[in-house]
């Protein structure tokens, strides 16, 4: 079964479709899908549906929606006669468990991606760092499970997810600056930056960018721009790096026309 959660969900099985149209069958298989090969307890599926508002009913009901799922799971396997939809939405150990194969679930292989993009970008090897760290990020067709319905449990999780995209964004970028791409990550920089008007890393990358594309004034008014909005926002200044990094700029340190970084 392919499922991918970095978007739309989609789960197929021999090219049938096994997610449910139904809101909470929908977020136990999204939920159930994260933890692929792992139980996920009965109290768990029930936090996520209802919250703390459990019903008397709960039990039956979320029995009810497991055979839906494993209604729509035999529909796919259409009688193979070495695998019942009971061996793929296996019960076991007061939980259930969804047993695919190993780098079914887009996530998983975004994870793996962007941890081998890491450890290049570590090892100084931008051009593989960059390369690695945008096929993951092109993974991404959306926001997490955006056709989902979230509870408590699937809020944590996508709240995971998104900063793992944003960690990996942040060292593409990074991997680009110490490769000289400065003036073709400015397009992209100013979308990051208008998005989160008040996240200092891509403020101090799109400075960085603007400098060494010969644009320092832009990068005086970027910094000017996040200042106050932090100041309207929060009654704070920007941290010392990025006041060291104004400073910089502003004195026109050639430091930062390196591309092994900017001042920190």
């Amino acid at each position: 079964m392919e499922i991918k959660v970095l978007g739309p969900l989609t789960a197929v099985e021999r090219g049938v479709s096994v997610v449910p149209s139904a809101a909470k069958p929908r977020q136990i298989l999204a939920l159930l899908a994260l933890q692929a090969d792992h139980v996920v307890t009965v109290p768990t599926l029930m936090e996520e549906i209802w919250g703390e508002d459990v019903p008397r009913s709960a039990a039956t009901t979320l029995q009810t929606y497991i055979l839906q799922l494993r209604r729509k799971i035999a529909v796919a396997l259409d009688g193979d006669p070495l695998r019942a939809a009971k061996d793929v939405l296996v019960t076991q150990h007061g939980g259930y468990l969804l047993q695919i194969q190993p780098g079914q679930v887009d996530v998983d292989e975004f994870g793996q991606l962007a941890a081998s993009g890491r450890a290049a970008f570590d090892a100084g090897d931008d051009r593989a760092a960059s390369e690695l760290l945008g096929r993951a990020l092109n993974m991404w067709q959306g926001p997490a499970l955006v056709d989902v319905r979230v509870g408590g449990v699937l809020e944590l999780e996508v709240l995971r997810m998104d900063e793992d995209r944003m960690a990996a964004l942040e060292r593409r970028i990074d991997a680009d600056l110490r490769l000289g791409r400065h003036t073709e990550i400015v397009p992209e920089l100013r979308v990051l930056v208008a998005r989160h008007p008040m996240h200092e890393n891509y403020c101090a990358q799109l400075m960085t960018a603007l400098h060494r594309s010969g644009n320092a004034w832009r990068a005086l008014e970027s910094y000017q721009r996040l200042r106050g909005t932090l100041i309207d926002e929060l009654g704070m200044e920007p941290s010392p790096k990025l006041q060291r990094l104004h400073q910089a700029v502003l004195s026109g340190d050639p430091r930062l026309d390196v591309t092994a970084g900017a001042v920190g």
